[in-house]
């Protein structure tokens, strides 16, 4: 209508779906591409905290960690290089994810996880057989160019094949796998630091081949998407793909939507420029600020460096393996919490009430930190009730985070972008999300000993901001369409004035749901 303006009363349109079998088992093997990642995060801390270890690549802090109890607890793990063996891996990450997007939309996205899985495998052979740190860098090296690769293309698969209603319990499968990696790799590192002749280490790095060629033959098995089928023009592949996991013949309207989508898509020559347009400006702020907000929680303070941390505030070195599988098993429970709720409550909720959670949570660790240690770092012996009740306060925190920005951290990303920048904007997630993961595991031992017990309400002050962020910027995004979110931007009350009517495409997506009214 000539001067009419579009007016969205209400939510998109729902495509039909169910849950079925072909899909559950698809999505479940896809979602195995965290274990690789979780493994990563949970082995690399039990691993630098054996003495064996230590002794042998790292010395100086091998002598440090040997002190009396008169030496600066918070400062006993201080080295640039220890941290080095960590974070090297995320830098890795960061820079293979821009490679990793052009490979997930040239070959579809069970390529790009078979090239981590392949990747990954490699780095774990070469660090369970290292001789000096130089292989144990290029182990992790490795390891991060496998992790980019799937966590750059497990979060698209999962979005790309669920049904809208169960698009957030899928793809929390993801970090679900995440979780369950950390756990087993805790459980292991528990194991293994008593293996007489000190090279349980190798055992601990060496069986991060195991989720490695899980992913690696899983995704041999995938189908593609129907999105990825779309764009490569292998339409009549992607109806029946569509159909199957559907279970439906009614499949024409949500067809239609991917096949404009797509046609957008290829009319764009440089995805990578077209994402700075105003019109995604919405998607492009949350491509950079969930990842960074997800990692300044802190929680990598505690799930790469748990057995370490364990050990600064008092633990002895079984004691800090054992409650860092505790902290564990914790976040393997609590993100079902997510899993039975996301779709149900929806994001917001989840991380409104995560964010809460972990605010109290890290200012009583801090306070209780600083109660026993003050700035000095040097304390009496820690009583067993003292020590319990700060891992049960971490406890508190790891099932917040589980439940809320774990998993939204790679959910909401991987549903918000259109699919002609979406290879683009998850590649900007993924390296945003290691950017910051290297940066946080690369000081965070020497910020400890410098901020001390200050640097847990460095973190409460993030968690903070990024919680105020969420209640004013997030919308909902829950039971919609991924082709039609482009509408929840157009509707609120900030990110709609970088969206144009035009930018809807209401005719190519024939939404149901709207008015006209005359200007």
């Amino acid at each position: 209508m000539a001067g009419g303006t579009i007016v969205l009363t209400s939510g998109a349109k729902e495509h039909p779906g169910k849950m079925t079998l072909f899909v559950f088992l698809t999505c479940l093997v896809a979602s195995s591409g965290g274990l690789i990642f979780g493994y990563d995060i949970g082995i690399s801390g039990g691993v630098t905290s054996m003495d064996s270890f230590l002794s042998r690549f790292f010395p100086s802090v091998y002598r440090q960690q040997m002190a009396d109890s008169s030496t600066n607890q918070y400062c006993k793990f201080d080295s640039q290089l220890l941290t080095l063996f960590t974070s090297s891996l995320y830098v890795a990450a960061l820079i293979s994810s821009f490679l990793a997007s052009t490979v997930t939309r040239v070959f579809g996205r069970k390529w790009s996880m078979f090239a981590g899985g392949i990747t990954f495998l490699l780095g774990s052979a070469i660090n369970g057989a290292a001789v000096n740190v130089l292989m144990l860098i290029l182990g992790r090296v490795l390891l991060g160019i496998g992790i980019g690769f799937a966590n750059q293309s497990v979060p698209l698969y999962l979005s790309e094949m669920a049904p809208a209603k169960l698009r957030g319990m899928l793809n929390i499968g993801f970090q679900l796998m995440i979780t369950i990696g950390i756990f087993a790799a805790n459980l292991i590192n528990y194991g293994t630091a008593s293996i007489e002749g000190g090279w349980g280490w190798r055992v601990s790095l060496g069986l991060a081949a195991v989720p490695a060629v899980i992913i690696t033959v899983g995704s041999l098995v995938l189908p593609d998407t129907p999105n990825s089928l779309i764009e490569r023009g292998y339409d009549e592949e992607a109806k029946a793909m569509l159909r199957k996991i559907r279970r439906t013949e009614d499949i024409q309207a949500e067809y239609g939507d991917l096949v404009a989508a797509s046609a957008e898509a290829k009319s764009i020559d440089h995805p990578w420029s077209n994402i700075l347009q105003r019109r995604y400006r919405p998607q492009l702020c949350m491509a950079i600020l969930i990842p960074s907000f997800q990692q300044l929680t802190g929680i990598n303070v505690i799930m790469f460096y748990a057995p370490v941390l364990f050990k600064t505030i008092g633990f002895g070195s079984e004691a800090s393996l054992a409650s860092a599988v505790i902290s564990g098993i914790v976040n393997v429970f609590a993100t079902f919490v997510s899993i039975a709720t996301v779709d149900k409550l929806g994001r917001r909720k989840l991380f409104l009430q995560g964010g809460t959670q972990m605010l109290v949570s890290q200012l009583l660790v801090g306070t209780l930190i600083a109660l026993k240690f003050g700035t000095s770092g040097v304390a009496t012996d820690m009583s067993t009730n003292y020590a319990s009740i700060i891992v049960l306060f971490i406890c508190f925190y790891v099932a917040a985070f589980a439940w809320s920005w774990g998993p939204l951290g790679w959910l909401v990303p991987s549903e918000i972008f259109p699919l002609e920048i979406r290879s683009a904007g998850q590649s900007i997630t993924v390296s945003v999300n290691m950017l910051f993961t290297f940066i946080i595991a690369q000081v965070f031992l020497t910020a400890l000993c410098h901020l001390k017990f200050g640097l847990f309400y460095f973190f409460a002050g993030w968690v903070v901001i990024m919680t105020v962020f969420v209640a004013l910027f997030l919308p909902e995004t829950k039971n919609v369409p991924i082709e039609e979110i482009v509408l929840v931007w157009k509707k609120h009350w900030f990110w709609g004035k970088f969206i144009s009517d035009d930018d809807i495409h209401v005719g190519n997506l024939e939404v149901a749901k709207h008015t006209i009214e005359a200007a």
